[in-house]
């Protein structure tokens, strides 16, 4: 819950855990708000350090020797910004403070507190802090030189491309991504379905949502890779050798994956809303550059035809077959015809997720949040969350796949829902198992033994 909160919101949200155990119970969460950038501080208790009274909170229980493990905090602290140990009462506020500073800047995720029995029963004077001292890191633009490097070079190619996963989490971002490609018209945008809707699904210039995989990578000369964790997967796609790629993200160095690299000439550590404005604006105001995109209008109607014939397809996979059965993309195409306008999506479809993403074509910045990460069962608790924010006239919908909605304990799900009184709509796509092992299986080995055996006998349905 404190995960889809804290998405929708971009506030941070707080979790207590029960020491050891409680943090190990939060499992794939801590990942998923780790890769979908969700700001969570956790907060665990620790099993007292004392035996004989020594402190008030000395150990009193049975449990407090079996729950004493050597580094609690590392459980969980290569997912988190920050984990630290509250180890008096004070400077309880700054410690705190610190966590959420991590938690908020860019890239925002999931920080780790921890403290002792004996400390929590500490005595402290009350005292204040002044919150202005303690906000997030300040936004990072482009410096001038690279705006006119990058800007000549969007103007100049003939196959503009930008690639982004993450950047609609900062709603400001889609709308100064929308003026980039209104002004270079034939820029074309793949949302690679990291998180939240980059890009509006019907913008001329929407590739739409695909997973590191799209004909338009190895044509294009010119890449801007902007917010993204994996823009391409090199065994099934990638670039021509010769294409020009610029890096622009809140982590270019993807510090938490011990491997990651693409061919960027350039890299820069800055915030995508002010880089795309950066880039608009300056190819607005430069005469030269301003009067060749204006000549660019062949390309801007043919980028309205080709997204026009792709809404076409995608609408013709949209109907029930003639013995009356259906496929997902006619069952979604049901539900976005039914449901409200402004219905906020929480997807976890896996391996159905580019078919939903057609056929509800999000075009509206925080209607559409995926998980962004690969801890199945996330949009359960998320829903939920995400119903808490945006309160009781806003209608949320979970679309999840079968095997996934298993994940996500239903049973806490709707017993919170219930106490709670937070409705939410929930969708189980049933492709009778758990098909994203069996496509693993099948990129690897797809004439093996495997590709001929069911799913039951690959115990997978």
């Amino acid at each position: 819950m404190a995960d889809g909160y804290a998405r929708l919101t971009s506030k941070p949200q707080c979790v207590i855990v029960h020491v050891d155990v409680g943090t190990q119970g939060l499992g794939a969460a801590v990942h998923n708000a780790s890769c979908g950038r969700a700001p969570v501080l956790i907060f665990a208790g620790l099993s007292p350090y004392t035996c004989e009274g020594e402190y008030r909170g000395s150990r009193t229980e049975y449990i407090h020797w079996i729950q004493d493990v050597p580094d609690q905090k590392q459980i969980v602290s290569q997912y988190c910004r920050y984990s630290g140990e509250i180890k008096c009462g004070r400077n309880v506020k700054q410690m705190i403070g610190r966590a959420l500073q991590f938690a908020t800047s860019a890239p925002a995720g999931p920080v780790y507190l921890l403290g002792a029995r004996e400390v929590m029963e500490e005595d402290v004077e009350p005292y204040a802090l002044e919150q202005a001292h303690w906000g997030s890191v300040g936004k990072a633009a482009l410096p001038d030189d690279v705006v006119q490097e990058m800007a000549e070079a969007l103007v100049g190619a003939k196959e503009p491309l930008l690639i982004t996963g993450y950047c609609g989490r900062n709603h400001d971002a889609v709308t100064q991504l929308v003026l980039l490609a209104d002004t270079v018209k034939g820029l074309r945008v793949l949302d690679s379905g990291g998180s939240d809707m980059s890009f509006p699904a019907d913008h001329r210039s929407s590739l739409g949502l695909r997973y590191g995989i799209h004909e338009k990578i190895p044509t294009a000369d010119v890449i801007i890779v902007a917010d993204c964790d994996v823009p391409w997967i090199p065994t099934q796609c990638k670039p021509n050798p010769g294409t020009r790629i610029f890096h622009l993200d809140a982590d270019p160095l993807k510090q938490q994956m011990p491997v990651f690299y693409i061919p960027a000439e350039a890299r820069y550590k800055v915030d995508c809303s002010t880089a795309f404005k950066q880039l608009h604006t300056y190819i607005s105001s430069h005469a030269s550059l301003s009067e060749t995109v204006s000549a660019y209008q062949d390309r801007w109607d043919a980028l309205g035809q080709e997204h026009a014939d792709r809404m076409a397809t995608i609408r013709s996979l949209a109907q029930p077959g003639p013995d009356s059965t259906f496929n997902v993309s006619y069952l979604v195409s049901r539900i976005r015809h039914r449901v409200p306008a402004d219905t906020i999506f929480a997807i976890e479809a896996v391996t159905l997720t580019a078919f939903v993403a057609d056929q509800l074509s999000p075009s509206v910045p925080g209607t559409w949040l995926n998980c962004g990460g690969g801890g199945l069962g996330w949009s359960g608790g998320a829903a939920l969350g995400i119903k808490l924010a945006a309160g009781p006239t806003k209608f949320v919908c979970q679309i999840v796949g079968d095997g996934t909605f298993l994940f996500s304990v239903p049973g806490s799900v709707y017993w919170i829902s219930q106490r709670y009184n937070l409705p939410v709509l929930t969708i189980v796509l049933n492709n009778q198992g758990w098909n994203a092992p069996r496509r693993s299986l099948l990129l690897v080995h797809p004439e093996g033994e495997g590709s001929r055996a069911s799913n039951e006998d690959l115990n997978i349905s």
